[in-house]
């Protein structure tokens, strides 16, 4: 399977932010520019009409080197997502758990779930290794649209989120749930923020890929029409009752769930790619037992 090394691992067309060799770039339909003295916390402090009038501006090209390192497109966010927002997430849950009944009402109810997933250093970038847990068993990837929004939660942009789980955690009992979700290396977001003016999430593909020793052991494609909830009502949640000075993003919930006869393992390498932003790319680590 092909991994891009580089920049072009973000769309070709559409207005993209992309953290490259420490910098922040915007990319217009294939010109990159670097925004000097600008960084994600900086940008997300910013109104959304703000936002747009400043990347607007021209800027000379400055075109990134060859193998340029790709960063998450994250500084100091929280990472929150939402649970069971597909139906084949909530199959997947009801498959898993002891007792299969808080995700069939959650599915239903009027109030989404929202769960903390990641602080900044718990997220990686394109080809960073995402991590599964030492006492973990059964390990899936959950690739998701993940929405980046500004201080005053409006919705500026949107890119590619990877909801590492432990579906053998989860499923012993949902109280376990931020066990089986947040830990070090559980989170991966990239390449890069596709702008909300440019950028339509509806009905976009959602590609996930599996591989081990070169070879796809897993293969599965979904769409965020697929999606229960409009994006605005989860956006609306999870912004009440509490502020994010510098923005935050939300994953928005996963409709690929691989087999109860699949987990991850160490050395394999897993491909999220979601139409009009580009391919995320990370290989697996466990972390070592204590």
């Amino acid at each position: 399977m092909e991994i891009r090394l580089s920049a072009e691992a973000v769309a070709a067309g559409g207005e993209h932010l992309v953290q490259l060799d420490g910098g922040t770039y915007i990319k217009k339909d294939g010109s990159w520019s670097r925004l000097e003295g600008a960084s994600i916390d900086s940008l997300l402090r910013l109104s959304l009409d703000e936002l747009r009038r400043l990347l607007e501006v021209k800027r000379p090209a400055s075109s990134p080197r060859e193998r340029a390192a790709i960063g998450a497109p994250i500084e100091s966010q929280e990472v929150w997502a939402a649970g069971v927002t597909y139906r084949r997430s909530l199959e997947a849950r009801a498959d898993e758990a002891v007792n299969s009944d808080p995700y069939d009402r959650v599915y239903v109810a009027a109030r989404p779930e929202l769960f903390f997933k990641a602080t900044a250093s718990r997220v990686r970038g394109h080809l960073q290794p995402i991590f599964i847990r030492s006492d973990s068993t059964w390990d899936v990837p959950e690739p998701e649209l993940a929405v980046v929004c500004n201080s005053r939660m409006e919705v500026v942009g949107y890119t590619i989120g990877n909801d590492v789980s432990s579906r053998s955690i989860e499923g012993e009992n949902p109280l376990y749930v931020p066990q089986a979700k947040v830990f070090d290396g559980s989170c991966a977001l990239g390449p890069a923020i596709a702008l909300a003016w440019d950028y339509s999430p509806t009905d976009r593909a959602i590609d996930l890929a599996i591989s081990r020793d070169e070879t796809v052991m897993y293969h599965n494609t979904t769409s965020t029409s697929g999606m229960r909830r409009q994006i605005s009502e989860l956006v609306d949640y999870l912004g009440r009752d509490q502020r994010f000075d510098a923005g935050c993003f939300l994953l928005t919930g996963t409709g690929i769930v691989p087999p109860a006869d699949f987990t991850l393992q160490e050395g394999d390498i897993v491909t999220i790619r979601i139409d009009g932003i580009g391919e995320l790319t990370n290989p697996v680590k466990r972390h070592p037992a204590t």
